[in-house]
């Protein structure tokens, strides 16, 4: 039997090319600058490794079936066990206008606390092919091997909304972003080597929690 030459093959969505191209971005926020603000450790919790699925997520309070799986997640973790809390910077694909509306709808300001889950297996597998060492020992906070899943009250919240050219240039022109959003080009994300863009590390280090304050103490 010779194989079916006439069947299409389809080409990988703008959210699998912005998370094959995430893979390769490093545990820290490309061009996010150490300071006192943000002195805990940073880990690439989305997107791990294809076909895992235990990987950290974003819920309410109380929900069970309802969760946020950002394209891309980075985490901040608290270094004091007395006061845990984690940071987030999501990464977001948006295909369309459509999508964009929804995705920033689920990072609108709001009086409920949104909370970071990180699921045992995850904070037990190291982050790095080549280093055995475990992420739940990076994580400062952390005291002894966690046998449950570590859930954290989001302190912080920057998102970075990746637009196909035509409407980041359409939205660029005639809209004002809230607070907490970023906005780029699908291709500056889904580029080779886009976390070594001058561009998107600029971006970036406009993200941080550093950049709302003139100087911080001791600077």
């Amino acid at each position: 039997m010779t194989a079916d030459r006439t069947r299409p093959s389809f080409a990988p969505s703008a959210d699998e090319l912005v998370r094959r191209s995430l893979r390769q971005w490093p545990q820290k926020p490309p061009g996010t600058p150490s300071n006192l603000k943000q002195p805990g450790t940073w880990l690439r919790a989305r997107p791990g490794e294809a076909r895992t699925a235990n990987q950290p997520f974003l819920k309410l309070p109380g929900t069970n079936r309802l969760r946020t799986l950002p394209d891309g997640l980075w985490l901040h973790f608290s270094p004091d066990p007395s006061d845990p809390y984690a940071d987030i910077l999501c990464i977001e694909a948006c295909s369309s206008l459509q999508n964009l509306l929804d995705k920033r709808s689920r990072f609108a300001p709001s009086t409920t606390s949104l909370l970071a889950v990180c699921p045992v297996p995850w904070l037990l597998n190291p982050c790095q092919p080549n280093d055995p060492t475990p992420r739940w020992r990076l994580i400062r906070l952390l005291r002894t091997e966690p046998v449950d899943s570590l859930v954290l009250p989001v302190r912080d919240v920057r998102v970075l909304y990746g637009l196909k050219s035509r409407q980041y240039e359409g939205f660029a022109r005639t809209q004002m972003p809230q607070a907490h959003e970023y906005f780029c080009p699908m291709e500056a994300l889904t580029a080779e080597k886009g976390d070594e863009n001058p561009a998107m590390r600029a971006l970036l280090a406009r993200a941080s929690a550093a950049a709302n304050f003139m100087h911080l103490p001791g600077s």
